[in-house]
């Protein structure tokens, strides 16, 4: 562990011992934020959801509304929210959070604790990343209506920085209890406590939020309204950045071989804050093992041996990406891997494995026909050099795009796909945003960006398990790099790169990247400086 690492982890500590006071903003903020002004928010995707509570498609929207019980600065040292003070035993098995008092929800009923019980204990049934992040939580026990009690079978080191507002969304118990999570139709129409109130959401085009006039952080929030518009054509959100029609947006939204063009506007910001509690996503395609040729190792090596992540990194992502064959993400400097990918960039060895995989060349020169899912026109260049790149070796690959929803739709309820072209978070911790995609336990269908391979190894299921309740961090981080080479070695996933995210931003927008989560905050402290 690294000496800064060990210094944040300190912090981290001792304020989950003490409580810390509210996050506020340093440099960015000035002493009077102007009140007032609509800002129109850029969106990558249409998500099939509002809220993050049984999907992570809506991270950008999901804060605005609903809150968690700790938010975060941009070293991760835990900062109240819905929770004003916190405190955990010595064994790590028992969280006691005291409440905010005097919260409402957006539809004038009382915030609890019993809340955040049924919150909690439902995402650690219907979240993707709540399955494992709350998987040792026994209980959540309410001594009073402003008190929590999380009572643990076994310690989770890595729980209180689960806690943050899209992470970890504390819904309305009375809304949802008796209810399919799933289908609940606040999903679509959130009510929350959080600085905006959902107003509407014209599909396929914009979602309006107004501002929360009973918001417990007076005077935030600073903004009367946030629209967050749909730009699926990529070079129309260029167009939109240089016309001022939109305000911000984030990971890097625009055509990268647009961004040298785009930094020379002086009226635009780039930022590169707000990515710690999230850091950039591992760019990757994902096999489905019941595909009967990508279920043997051989042809998926093959198609390991055929792709050049150097190359994908300069041409693909205009020298804006990393490469990385490692499922945990060079941001996780602790955990990362850097070890190479057992399979190197070898187009002969590649052919000489299907070979001995059964599929010779045919008349056609084609060995092997294979369907290559992904969303949005945001991958389409990827999926070009992909089937490119396969079709050195014989495998003739289909490319289809889907908008957002279907192709959740496609991988992960009717598993009808081959191949995926996926960006998965691994947000603090590997436990949290890693295990999700290889863990056994999380091959669940219908439940989005959890283990879309099918992939299960009992060696590297026992290692995560394991890392999951050890307190001490060299052991985990040995833990996980034992798990990167299991996968990098069975292939159930084909990782390629680490993109270099930044949100673009008109320069009079501040106060949008003052915590860890950045754009996908609250936005209570945002404003338009005019």
């Amino acid at each position: 562990m690294s000496d800064q690492h060990f210094r944040l982890s300190r912090r981290a500590v001792m304020g989950a011992l003490a409580g810390l006071p509210a996050l506020r903003p340093g440099a960015g903020e000035s002493a009077e934020p102007r009140r007032g002004g609509t800002l129109n928010v850029m969106l990558n995707w249409e998500p099939p959801a509002l809220l993050s509570f049984t999907s992570t498609s809506s991270l950008p929207l999901s804060a605005k509304v609903t809150e968690g019980l700790l938010e975060y600065d941009n070293d991760m040292v835990p900062h109240p929210q819905l929770a004003t003070e916190w405190s955990m035993s010595p064994d790590g098995l028992t969280y006691t959070f005291k409440l905010r008092q005097g919260v409402k929800w957006h539809d004038g009923h009382a915030f609890t604790s019993a809340d955040v019980a049924y919150s909690i204990m439902t995402l650690k049934t219907v979240h993707p990343r709540g399955r494992s992040t709350f998987s040792q939580v026994s209980e959540a026990a309410t001594p009073d209506a402003h008190t929590v009690v999380l009572r643990l079978a076994k310690p989770t080191p890595y729980l209180l920085r689960s806690l943050q507002a899209a992470e970890s969304p504390i819904v309305p118990r009375h809304l949802y209890e008796g209810t399919d999570p799933f289908t609940n139709p606040h999903n679509n129409a959130p009510i929350g406590t959080g600085p905006f109130k959902f107003k509407e959401w014209v599909r396929g085009s914009h979602m309006i939020y107004e501002r929360n006039e009973n918001y417990w952080d007076q005077p935030r929030p600073y903004l009367d309204r946030i629209i967050a518009k749909y730009y699926p054509d990529m070079a129309s959100r260029s167009v939109a950045f240089e016309t001022k029609s939109s305000d911000i947006g984030y990971r890097t939204p625009v055509v990268l071989n647009d961004v040298t063009r785009l930094q020379g506007l002086n009226f635009l910001g780039f930022e590169r804050k707000g990515y710690t509690y999230s850091p950039p996503n591992i760019i990757c395609v994902d096999f489905n093992l019941s595909n009967e040729a990508l279920a043997k190792p051989a042809v998926r090596q093959a198609l390991a041996h055929a792709v050049d992540r150097a190359v994908i990194a300069r041409t693909v992502f205009y020298a804006l990406a990393t490469p990385c064959a490692s499922p945990v993400v060079p941001g996780l400097t602790d955990f990362h891997d850097p070890t190479p990918s057992p399979y190197a960039f070898d187009v002969r060895k590649a052919e000489a494995l299907l070979e001995e995989a059964g599929y010779p060349r045919g008349g056609d020169r084609t060995r092997l026909r294979l369907r290559l899912d992904y969303p949005g026109e945001d991958n389409k260049r990827l999926a070009d050099y992909l089937r490119a790149a396969f079709s050195r070796i014989g495998v003739a690959l289909e490319t289809r795009s889907n908008d957002f929803g279907a192709h959740v739709k496609r991988v992960y309820t009717d598993r009808d796909f081959d191949m995926q072209i996926a960006s998965m978070s691994n947000l603090f911790d590997p436990c949290v945003g890693v295990q999700r995609c290889y863990w056994s336990k999380n091959i669940v269908r219908g439940v989005p960006f959890s283990n879309p391979s099918g992939y299960s190894n009992p060696e590297a299921d026992a290692l995560m398990e394991a890392s999951m309740t050890e307190l001490d961090q060299a052991k985990r981080i040995d833990m996980w790099k034992q798990v990167q080479r299991i996968v990098m070695r069975d292939i159930p996933t084909l990782n390629l790169v680490s993109p270099n995210w930044m949100t673009i931003h008109q320069k009079n927008v501040e106060g949008h990247s003052v915590s860890a989560d950045g754009f996908e905050g609250t936005f209570a402290h945002a404003y338009l400086d005019a």
